[in-house]
C-alpha cells in the first residue's frame, strides 16, 4: 500500500517555498507584453481559442460556474454588513409601525381635549385613565430595543418626555413647607362595609379635624357614631353623607343638587381661624358598557354643584366627597377652575382611590377655596371599595 505522506510531486518542496519552474502552471497574469489580439475572430468557428490559457488558477467570471460550482443566475446568501443591512430594510416595516403607535399616542396624550365626546362619551373615559397612557412607554421602548430600531426607540423616549411633562410634577411636587392647622379626611365607606367600626378606627389613625363619609346607612350609623364621637364631638347626617368635626357645626343644610337623591349637604364650620364652608358630596355613579361611558346623571348633577359652589359667599371652601370622576376629566372642569385639588397640589403620585384592591383613577376628592393645601396622601384600604384620603391645610 502506497504511503499516503510521501509527496507524488516531489520536485514540489511545499516547506521550502519553491518548486520546479519547469513543472508551473503558466501564470494567468504575465508581466511581459500582452499577446497580440487575432486578425479575425469567427464566433462560430469550431475552434475559438481563448485569449488566454486556462488554468485552475483563473479569476472566475460573474455567472460562470467554476466546475462543480453554483449554476448561474443565482447568487448566495450573503453575510457581513450587506446581510445585516439587507434584515434591516426587511423589517422596516415593522419599524415604522412602532414609531407610528409612538407618535399617535404621544398626539391623544397632548390633544386629549380634543377627541369628542360622541359617541360614547369616549373623551371622558379617554381622560378618566390618561395617567395610565405612560404604560405604552415601557411596551414601546422593549419591542423598539429587540427591533434594534433607532427611529422607534427616539420616538418612543419622546413620547416618554411628554407623559413626563404632564404628570412628573405629581411625583416631584409634595408637602409644602407651609405649618398645618387641620387635617381632614373623606371616604366612601360603601352601604355592604362589613366592619364599620374597624374603617372607622382606620379613618381616626390620621388624627383628622374633619370626616367626611359617604354612603352611610342607618344601620351602619351607631357604628360610625360610637367610634368617631369620642374624638370629634360634632355632627351632620343628612341623608347617606355626614360629617365629623372637632371644631363646632354652627350650621348645617342639605345641598338638593340630585333630585330624588339625599347624599350632599353644607355646613358652617368655626374653624381654628374662622368659619368654613364645607360640602360633602357623593355624585352619582358612572359605567362603561355596549353604550360607552355612562355619565349624564354624573354630569347633570356636577353642574347644579358647579353652581352651588359659585352661589357660596364664604371666602373659605371646603368640598369633600366621591365625584365619581377624575380631575383629568373635562366635565370636572368648571369645578377645578374654582377650587384646587389638593392631590394635584400637594400630592405625591397619582393617590388613586377607587377600586380598592387595585387603584386605577382618582375619584375621591378634597377641593379648597381660601385655605393653603399643605400635604395630600391615601390612607390604607378598609372594607369598602373606595380607599379613604387625607389631607393637611392651613385654613
Amino acid at each position: 500500500m502506497a504511503d499516503l505522506r510521501e509527496d507524488p510531486y516531489p520536485d514540489v518542496y511545499i516547506g521550502g517555498g519553491f518548486s520546479d519552474p519547469a513543472s508551473s502552471p503558466p501564470d494567468p497574469f504575465p508581466s511581459g507584453p500582452l499577446p497580440s489580439a487575432p486578425d479575425s475572430f469567427d464566433p462560430v468557428s469550431s475552434d475559438p481559442s481563448p485569449a488566454c490559457p486556462a488554468s485552475s488558477d483563473s479569476v472566475p467570471v460573474v455567472g460562470v460556474p467554476a466546475p462543480g460550482g453554483r449554476p448561474p443566475g443565482r447568487l448566495g446568501r450573503l453575510s457581513g454588513p450587506i446581510s445585516r443591512f439587507g434584515r434591516f430594510g426587511q423589517g422596516w416595516g415593522r419599524d415604522r409601525i412602532l414609531s407610528a403607535v409612538a407618535v399617535v399616542t404621544g398626539l391623544v396624550m397632548v390633544c386629549h381635549s380634543l377627541v369628542p365626546n360622541s359617541p360614547g362619551n369616549l373623551g371622558s373615559l379617554l381622560e378618566t385613565v390618561l395617567p395610565w397612557t405612560g404604560l405604552a412607554v415601557p411596551a414601546l421602548l422593549l419591542a423598539a430595543l429587540l427591533r434594534r430600531s433607532v427611529p422607534a426607540v427616539v420616538a418612543t423616549l419622546l413620547l416618554g418626555a411628554v407623559w413626563s411633562a404632564m404628570f412628573a410634577s405629581l411625583y416631584v411636587g409634595g408637602r409644602s413647607d407651609t405649618e398645618p392647622n387641620l387635617t381632614v379626611v373623606t371616604h366612601n365607606v360603601n352601604a355592604a362595609n362589613s366592619d364599620p367600626a374597624a374603617t372607622a378606627r382606620t379613618l381616626l389613625a390620621a388624627d383628622p379635624d374633619l370626616v367626611a363619609l359617604e354612603e352611610v346607612t342607618d344601620e351602619a350609623l351607631p357604628a360610625y357614631r360610637k367610634v368617631l364621637d369620642r374624638r370629634l364631638t360634632h355632627r351632620v347626617h343628612i341623608g347617606t353623607v355626614a360629617l365629623w368635626s372637632r371644631y363646632p357645626i354652627t350650621e348645617s343644610r342639605r345641598v338638593t343638587i340630585d333630585p330624588g337623591w339625599s347624599r350632599s349637604l353644607r355646613a358652617q364650620v368655626r374653624g381654628p381661624n374662622g368659619p368654613l364652608a364645607v360640602y360633602v358630596v357623593h355624585l352619582p355613579s358612572v359605567r362603561v358598557g355596549a353604550s360607552g361611558f355612562a355619565v349624564a346623571r354624573r354630569d347633570e348633577t356636577l353642574a347644579a354643584l358647579d353652581r352651588a359652589v359659585d352661589q357660596e359667599r364664604q371666602k373659605k371652601v371646603l368640598l369633600l366627597g366621591d365625584l365619581n370622576g377624575a380631575t383629568t376629566d373635562r366635565a370636572l372642569a368648571p369645578l377645578t377652575s374654582r377650587l384646587t385639588s389638593v392631590a394635584d397640589e400637594t400630592g405625591t403620585g397619582f393617590g388613586f382611590s377607587w377600586p380598592a384592591a387595585f387603584p386605577i383613577a382618582r375619584i375621591d376628592h378634597i377641593l379648597t377655596r381660601g385655605v393653603t393645601p399643605t400635604d395630600a396622601w391615601t390612607l390604607p384600604a378598609t372594607a369598602s371599595d373606595h380607599r379613604p384620603i387625607a389631607a393637611d391645610l392651613k385654613a
